[in-house]
């Protein structure tokens, strides 16, 4: 079965666990900037795409990431890949009805990262939104991506690589990897970062227009949210980008313009120093707080 059959059509959904869902609420489609669909007790679900929820926010007794979803391009694309992770000995889980009804998903299975215990599911369907997105004040385009710290980067970085096909982009050092779900184009949708232990490292919006990061420093700021990052720009992805924190001190980014890749005979790799200007053209360098708080709730936790 050639790794061509695995083919992926976007990062759909990330899951975070917080300590105050109605705060959280709030700040997501208040500051941040995206349309609540729906809340209660136990989840809030926003989104800014045509999917019923980009965001699901869990209410937990600590901050951080429950689960990322994955959807595919087609159900030939989900059996390519489940068959994949099977023979390679990876224990998979069908995904249960009731939990398929809180994600608003047809069927799927899901698989834990080895190096982090992160859990990541697999699908080709799910619910669209009843009207379109309608920005705020931010022109926020589409949940962008993704990164998650481990301590043991070249063993993510292959099993991403290797199993899921997915294709990287750029690396910085033996700290950073930027990685694409093929053939989506976007320079990347997941990244790793190593770190002394699993953790989330952040979760980003792409935003519409420069401006939207500008408005967004004065908002936050009005708002007395810590901005631990930017502006700046990436050399890797050619993105303007803004860091920020939500109220568990998890972090946040808009970023505007990314490089896209085609998908027949793409450019390899890059191999950027570790440096500050590999960080940040303008050389600027990351608050305290930054990617320091968010746990990763494993699989054998759900």
């Amino acid at each position: 079965m050639s790794d061509r059959q695995i083919r992926y059509r976007r990062l759909a959904y990330i899951c975070l666990n917080v300590t105050d869902l109605a705060a959280s609420a709030r700040f997501y489609e208040n500051v941040v900037g995206l349309a609540l669909a729906e809340i209660d007790e136990h989840r809030a679900y926003l989104r800014c795409s045509d999917k019923y929820f980009d965001i699901m926010l869990v209410a937990a007794v600590e901050p951080g990431l429950k689960r990322i979803g994955w959807q595919m391009e087609s159900p030939a694309a989900l059996h390519a890949l489940h068959a994949k992770l099977q023979n390679a000995g990876h224990r998979l889980a069908e995904i249960t009805a009731t939990d398929c009804k809180i994600l608003r998903i047809a069927g799927g299975f899901s698989v834990s990262e080895p190096t982090t215990g992160t859990r990541l599911d697999f699908f080709c369907e799910i619910a669209a939104a009843e009207k379109p997105f309608t920005p705020s004040h931010t022109k926020i385009v589409r949940l962008g991506h993704v990164v998650i710290a481990t301590t043991d980067l070249t063993s993510c970085d292959k099993f991403f690589e290797d199993l899921l096909n997915f294709k990287a982009s750029d690396r910085i050092g033996e700290a950073v990897v930027h990685l694409r779900c093929f053939p989506n184009p976007l320079h990347h949708s997941f990244g790793i970062g190593a770190a002394p232990e699993p953790r989330l490292h952040h979760v980003n919006f792409m935003v519409t227009e420069y401006d939207d990061i500008g408005k967004a420093n004065v908002r936050m700021q009005k708002h007395d949210v810590p901005i631990v990052f930017g502006p700046g720009r990436h050399p890797q992805s050619d993105s303007f980008f803004f860091y920020f924190l939500d109220p568990d001190g998890m972090t946040l980014e808009y970023s505007f313009g990314m490089e896209e890749f085609p998908e027949e005979h793409p450019r390899e790799a890059r191999d950027f120093p570790l440096t500050v200007e590999s960080g940040d053209y303008w050389g600027g360098t990351p608050k305290p707080g930054f990617a320091a708080r968010g746990s990763i709730e494993t699989a054998e936790a759900m």
